[in-house]
Formats: C-alpha cells, sequence, structure tokens
C-alpha cells in the first residue's frame, strides 16, 4: 500500500514525538485516527483547514503501522496510536498567500 497522510497541528506532534506515539485527539473520540491517501489529502486540507497555520503533514508507511488499518467510505482510518517509526516524515504544511493548500516542499519524494 502506498503512503498515507495525515494533517496535524504542530502542537500535537510536538508531544507526540515526547510521549512517543501520536494519539490525536480524534483516536478518543472516534476510536480512529483520519488519514488520507495522496489524491485526497489537498481536497481534505483546503475543506477542513483552510487558512490555519503552524500544521505539518505526517508521512505515514502503512507497513509499519501496528494499529489496524482501514480503508472506509474511501478514506483510511487507522485504529490505534500511530507509533513514531511509521511516520516516514513530518512536512511543514502552510497555507499559500489565500489560505488554500498546495503540495509542501519534500512530499515529491512519495508522490
Amino acid at each position: 500500500m502506498p503512503v498515507i497522510l495525515h494533517i496535524a497541528r504542530e502542537a500535537d506532534w510536538a508531544r507526540a514525538k515526547e510521549a512517543g506515539v501520536y494519539a490525536p485527539e480524534s483516536l478518543a473520540r472516534e476510536g480512529f485516527v483520519h488519514a488520507s491517501f495522496l489524491e485526497q489529502v489537498l481536497a481534505v486540507a483546503n475543506a477542513l483547514f483552510r487558512g490555519e497555520r503552524n500544521l505539518v503533514l505526517l508521512v505515514i508507511d502503512p507497513e509499519r503501522l501496528d494499529a489496524p488499518l482501514l480503508v472506509e467510505g474511501g478514506y483510511p482510518h487507522i485504529y490505534g496510536p500511530v507509533k513514531l517509526d511509521a511516520v516516514v516524515a513530518a512536512l511543514p504544511f502552510p497555507p499559500g498567500p489565500d489560505g488554500r493548500f498546495g503540495w509542501p516542499e519534500g512530499i515529491q519524494a512519495f508522490l
């Protein structure tokens, strides 16, 4: 399976690095971590995070996950915490001047 992507707030990612595992609020609230495939992530970013700053785009290798990964409604959902070594890159993900998101630097290695 190709990489999957997750949009995270920088503060949440910093806490994850201290804790040794990434477990966002959605995991406790909904039981899974929302993710996207490459072809989905920009639409998700522009629909849900438009204009928001201080984000990172986590590039996740599904083969390194300990938690179950299910594709539901066309989107990947991770049913448990994401161990840090499953995150192969954490790319700064700023919006452009118009508030919309485009591909961040460094993503080319995963396209």
